[in-house]
């Protein structure tokens, strides 16, 4: 194979779109499987779209989540940086080419009539299309008057290419528009700046979504028109809510930011994108970032849409979690600490606490949510517990445990587990008589890991305060 570049071409027009991180991802594995090059472009040509700070938002997002560009904006290249409104003149260029060649022209309809004929077309129920007015009048308008350049599309014939993921694809010319390249404002349309840059970069892979299946032959006529060869094109499935309709920000978020703000992790996120519109081949699910890069092909990438299951992303970051290191998820639970003003914790604690409640959580957040308990005392008890296991018989029995506590030497679960056991028989009571309630007056919940290593962290003096107030306050 020769020399791989890939590109990723947003326009900057707001937040990022995990369908964009899709086509970046799948961008970046294949540069990287065949140590080739990953090239960022910002294609911001539509100026009226433009959305401040979002080129900035999309490279914070691409760092966060490891996908790394080799050129492109901020880190340039030999052949950047790549935006495209800097690069009007290149494409001017080309366009100037085409006209020269006999391949495009210059339109000088006005837009009252553009919507006139549009009007006329829609009420006849016929396909809105330019009617190719300018195309034969070889106008050479001044200046200063308002014209575009549009593309010589023939008037009969088909068009085929080859799609990497769909096979052959063939399209009328009939169905095909004379397309504008150079719009009244001097900026180039994305049709023919997506061509030229490509070109011009050396882009040997073209990886995008299938809306843009449409515009294709448009695309190849371009390479055909300045005798370039057309690259590899990959035209990516949709992604899809699980009413098969397309994903869209009414049924919820669509953003790689909306994701990080709920704390997903970026192994998670990336694991599960990867795998909307391509498999591996066997059973696996659980990918690491160099696993995906060692296994992707376009080859098998899927023509039917995936559907984007939000219970399949949580079971994903909870089984990275767990892939984790304790040290890699107490690096990540700390500043959450701090942020939210719980106190001073030494890391033997809180790696104490990851220990018991890895395999009971989603988020790392979660290390806090599920069991705020072990950052502070609880000042209120789950009544639906209570109400099950609290009877009035219940402060006795635990003072009597917390007085046999106190002469708990070695204050270790095992130490504190038979101390429980003694009391249940002394009392002559089931043990889980003892247990319930005495979870509930610790924690004030029903649920949690195994208490009594809870309460070995805990520590001896605030087990025994907890269940004192517990029995004051519940009686």
């Amino acid at each position: 194979m020769n020399k791989v570049r890939t590109r990723f071409a947003p326009s900057p027009t707001g937040f990022v779109h995990v369908g964009s991180l899709r086509t970046a991802l799948y961008d970046y594995l294949l540069a990287k499987k065949f140590h080739g090059t990953f090239v960022l472009r910002i294609e911001d040509t539509d100026q009226t779209r433009q959305v401040e700070g979002a080129v900035k938002d999309l490279i914070n997002v691409m760092h966060w989540a490891g996908i790394d560009f080799d050129e492109g904006p901020i880190k340039g290249g030999p052949y950047g940086p790549y935006v495209q409104s800097e690069r009007l003149d290149i494409y001017h260029k080309y366009a100037q080419q085409l006209i020269q060649d006999g391949h495009a022209y210059y339109c000088t309809c006005s837009q009252e009539r553009l919507e006139q004929l549009r009007e006329r077309q829609i009420a006849s129920k016929l396909p809105p299309a330019y009617d190719r007015h300018c195309r034969n009048l070889n106008l050479q308008p001044k200046p200063d008057e308002p014209h575009v350049i549009r593309m010589k599309v023939p008037m009969e014939g088909d068009i085929t290419f080859n799609d990497a993921i769909h096979g052959n694809i063939t399209f009328s010319f009939r169905n095909v528009d004379d397309q504008v390249l150079i719009k009244s404002d001097g900026f180039p349309t994305y049709h023919l700046a997506v061509v030229v840059d490509d070109q011009l970069m050396q882009i040997s892979h073209v990886i995008r979504g299938e809306e843009w299946i449409s515009s294709t032959p448009k695309h190849i006529l371009l390479y055909q028109y300045f005798g370039w060869q057309v690259p590899i094109i990959a035209h990516l499935p949709l992604i899809l809510n699980p009413d098969r309709s397309k994903l869209s920000k009414r049924q919820g978020d669509v953003t790689v930011e909306d994701y990080r703000a709920k704390g997903y992790l970026k192994e998670a996120l990336i694991n599960f994108v990867a795998l909307l519109g391509w498999n591996p081949g066997d059973t696996r699910e659980l990918f690491s970032m160099q696993e995906l890069i060692e296994n992707f092909s376009l080859e098998r990438c899927g023509k039917s849409g995936a559907i984007f299951n939000t219970e399949k992303l949580r079971w994903m970051n909870e089984q990275h979690i767990r892939l984790k290191t304790d040290q890699e998820l107490l690096d990540m639970l700390k500043p959450i600490i701090v942020e939210r003003n719980l106190g001073q914790f030494s890391d033997q604690y809180l790696l104490a606490v990851i220990a018991l409640m890895k395999e009971r959580v989603t988020f790392v957040k979660d290390f806090i949510d599920n069991c705020a308990y072990f950052y502070q005392d609880p000042t209120s008890f789950d009544q639906a517990a209570r109400d099950k296991n609290w009877t009035p018989e219940t402060g006795a029995r635990l003072s009597a445990f917390a007085e046999r506590c106190q002469g708990i030497k070695q204050f270790d679960a095992t130490a504190i587990e038979q101390a429980l056991r003694a009391e249940a028989e002394q009392q002559k009571i089931s043990a889980s008589r003892i247990i319930h309630p005495l979870r509930l007056a610790v924690s004030g919940v029903s649920v949690g890991p195994s208490l009594f290593h809870v309460l070995e962290l805990l520590g001896k003096d605030t087990v025994i305060q907890r269940i004192t107030y517990a029995v004051a306050t519940l009686g």
